[in-house]
């Protein structure tokens, strides 16, 4: 699968779920990661797991797995292994890597220097909260994770509310802080301002729900430690 002297990265989206959302990762994309001995993931242990739920042929002892999260500094040494000519496999704690991911660090880097970089196809949180919130799907910006600091999380949530006329606004949360955020935007939010929150995608007890601030105010749902993804939006004045 290697690209002359160098070696192909292939961007691998992992299930969102337990082995019961395998179903959406693409077939393809299963039997890639299957052919490869080399990965790159924001949590070995995770990467394992999920190794082992497509049933990779090679055992997983003698796979090399190679760490990249927000504490990474060298990354240099791991384009090093595409540039000997490895295929390497990037994969994010769930969804796809490089989207609110550290990936994206090597994925620059592969391109300055001239490694092919092939993305498969699997599962995005952001995009499956996007296409079931009824929400501006023409015009969206992901934000990521929003301020933790109480006065900044507020400030920004009144920026993005007063963007929100003209585009949706998406941002996901750490699941532990789920609640903070979620009163954070009860307070400081409209009440006549669209949210939806779309929590546990693709498991059997997940949901998308768009409402109201009033309307959340008058029943929060419980998201505590429950991966999610909220969007803000306002019907234009």
């Amino acid at each position: 699968m290697s690209d002359g002297a160098r070696g192909t990265l292939y961007l691998i989206p992992v299930a969102l779920g337990g082995d019961d959302a395998l179903s959406l990762v693409a077939p393809d994309t299963i039997d890639t990661a299957r052919n490869l001995r080399t990965f790159v993931a924001e949590n070995p242990k995770s990467a394992r797991a999920f190794l082992k739920a497509i049933a990779h042929p090679g055992p997983l002892q003698d796979l090399k797995i190679h760490t990249l999260d927000e504490h990474t500094r060298d990354v240099a040494s791991l384009l090093k292994l595409l540039l000997a000519g490895e295929d390497c496999g990037l994969m994010s704690e769930a969804g796809c890597p490089a989207v609110a991911d550290p990936g994206s660090a090597l994925v620059r880097r592969a391109h300055e220097a001239g490694v092919r970089v092939v993305p498969l196809i699997g599962p995005s949180s952001v995009l499956l909260a996007l296409m079931a919130s009824g929400m501006n799907g023409q015009r969206f910006a992901f934000h990521g994770y929003l301020p933790v600091e109480r006065t900044e999380r507020a400030r920004k949530l009144k920026e993005l509310e007063a963007r929100a006329r003209d585009e949706t606004q998406i941002f996901i949360e750490t699941p532990y802080r789920n609640e903070a955020l979620l009163s954070a935007l009860l307070q400081h939010c409209r009440g006549d301002t669209l949210l939806c929150i779309a929590a546990d995608l693709t498991l059997p007890g997940g949901f998308v729900a768009a409402r109201t601030i009033a309307e959340w105010k008058k029943k929060p749902p419980i998201i505590d430690r429950r991966p999610a993804v909220f969007l803000l939006s306002r019907a234009p004045t």
